[in-house]
């Protein structure tokens, strides 16, 4: 009787979730909503590539996830010039490669030159513009690298020459784009300043952050270990962390729901009501320094004209966008910069007006559409993506008599169409990446890497350039403003709404600081059992 009470019983014991081994091994699962692209942080633009680097790498800097103020990391001090053009970092002495070779200020100067490298086409280069000589490096017409302001004295010394202020260098240091790579593993694998190098795939990998990568199978996983050589080793709780890549989010919402992850990046706008009637503890809404908006090809037929494409900003309206498409889950974007950065008022100039729009038509030759050809609105592939598009497509028929098509794509796909410049309208997000305007404004300079609209303002830069000389915050506030309220008046972008985000958290997980940057601290985290999650 006893043993078939035990099978009994045993027969009905619940299995145990990936989530609550994994808690038991202090190894946190965590979903991203897009694939990882790559694994180099030299050549990664996205959110996710961003997210799936912080454990693996670090900088000279590191930002503190409750106050996003920078704070020492592989660089144990710094100091800076009284004309704020010369900075020099202290690097810690203890500083290894995951493969044991010392990290020095030199390993720094040579990472910044294949940056710079002309044939690696890195989209976040710029962020060094403001190094002397740094930007005639990186275009070709400066080859000796000798003349940029990037040197190093000793192995602990690194020293940076300005040729103009950078009011916001430091927590652009925290930037993956400007982490130091294993240049000495890099060289053994290929062309240094070459894409498509295969020093990421595991075997090859070297990073220097609290954990290093175990395995990586593109579209599905990133796993990675705790790094006995970290600096600080001694303060990372966690044994591993495995990031699925999930672009999915109803999948993704599901694989929480049955105990596959600790974490949900971002949650379908169909389910968020559910969750705050029924289970809100898990529920995090932060603000988040986003946003989404339309990128218009300036080359292509009709978009070459800005009263067309300023008009079809006026025809848009974002209170509807937002409640038919989003059910009121995001911000609708009257500007570029989203509220919430300190000192900065945004340039408000995407107040839907339909007639005013038909009004621009018609001065440009094309009243009601007339003799404009068809427009293409490019996206990722996406339920809520869709659902955006298809909002915009309806306005602007109905308002201005456009055809409009939509076409989808996976991620990849549509990134090679956003470098190679081959669209006409591309649904596009900029996330800050340190709490300023300038990290929106510069995105659209002449000089960026990252504008793909192929408009080029010299006003626009002129204000850029005006704004960065200036130390007084509010004075340089006013002048970036001019700037945004330029580039929305001139409108090689279209801004649609800005972030809010939801999100999942197991209560297992301890040490989550939500933030306005989405910074993950992964590091600082560590997993404790806890309650169930299923609404």
């Amino acid at each position: 009787m006893l043993a078939a009470v035990l099978v009994l019983f045993g027969g009905c014991s619940r299995r145990e979730t990936d989530v609550a081994r994994a808690t038991r091994e202090q190894v946190l699962l965590i979903g991203v909503d897009a694939d990882v692209t790559d694994l180099d942080p030299q050549i990664v633009t996205g959110v996710a590539d961003f997210n799936t680097l912080l454990p693996l790498f670090e900088g000279l800097v590191d930002l503190d996830p409750r106050t996003l103020a920078p704070v020492a990391a592989v660089a144990e001090s710094w100091s800076v010039s009284a004309d704020g053009l010369v900075w020099t970092f202290r690097l810690r002495p203890e500083i290894r490669w995951t493969d044991g070779t010392p990290l020095t200020a030199a390993t720094f100067v040579a990472s910044w030159r294949r940056l710079l490298s002309p044939t690696l086409a890195a989209e976040y280069a710029s962020l060094l513009y403001p190094v002397a000589n740094a930007a005639a490096f990186h275009r070709g017409q400066l080859t000796d690298f000798n003349q940029v302001g990037l040197t190093a004295p000793d192995a602990r010394t690194l020293r940076l020459r300005l040729s103009q202020p950078a009011p916001h260098l430091l927590e652009s240091l925290a930037l993956p784009p400007l982490f130091p790579v294993p240049v000495h593993v890099i060289e053994r694998c290929g062309p240094a300043a070459s894409r498509g190098n295969t020093w990421t795939r595991p075997a090859t990998f070297v990073s220097n952050g609290p954990f290093r990568l175990k395995e990586w199978r593109p579209g599905q996983v990133v796993a990675a270990e705790k790094n006995p050589a970290y600096r600080g080793a001694a303060e990372v709780r966690l044994k591993g962390v495995r990031i699925f890549t999930i672009e999915n989010l109803d999948t993704e919402e599901r694989m929480f729901r049955a105990g596959q992850l600790h974490v949900v990046s971002a949650l379908p706008v169909t389910r968020i009501e559910t969750w705050q009637r029924e289970n809100p503890a898990v529920l995090q809404r932060a603000p988040f320094l986003g946003t989404d908006f339309f990128r218009l090809n300036v080359t292509a037929p009709g978009l070459d004209d800005a009263r067309v494409r300023r008009a079809l900003s006026l025809a848009l309206d974002r209170d509807l966008l937002v409640q038919r498409a989003l059910r009121g889950t995001k911000l609708p974007a009257r500007s570029l910069v989203p509220p919430g950065i300190t000192g900065y008022a945004p340039a408000p100039s995407g107040t839907a007006d339909p007639a005013a729009a038909r009004r621009l038509f018609a001065e440009a030759g094309h009243p009601g559409g007339k003799d404009l050809p068809p427009l293409t609105i490019l996206f990722n592939s996406s339920d809520q993506h869709r659902a955006v598009c298809e909002v915009v497509q309806d306005l602007w028929r109905r308002e201005l008599g456009l055809e409009v098509r939509l076409e989808n794509q996976e991620k990849k796909v549509v990134h090679d169409a956003q470098r190679a410049g081959t669209f006409q309208v591309l649904r596009s997000s900029w996330t800050a990446d340190y709490p300023a305007a300038e990290a929106f404004l510069d995105v659209f300079a002449a000089t960026s890497g990252n504008n793909h609209t192929h408009w080029v303002s010299a006003d626009y830069d002129r204000l850029l350039a005006d704004a960065a000389q200036i130390n007084d915050a509010t004075a340089r506030a006013e002048v970036l403003r001019r700037a945004e309220d330029l580039l929305l008046t001139e409108a090689p972008i279209i801004p649609l709404y800005h972030y809010v985000n939801f999100y999942l958290v197991h209560p297992s997980v301890h040490g989550w600081t939500p933030n306005p940057l989405d910074r993950r601290p992964l590091k600082q985290l560590w997993l404790e059992p806890g309650p169930g999650t299923t609404p």
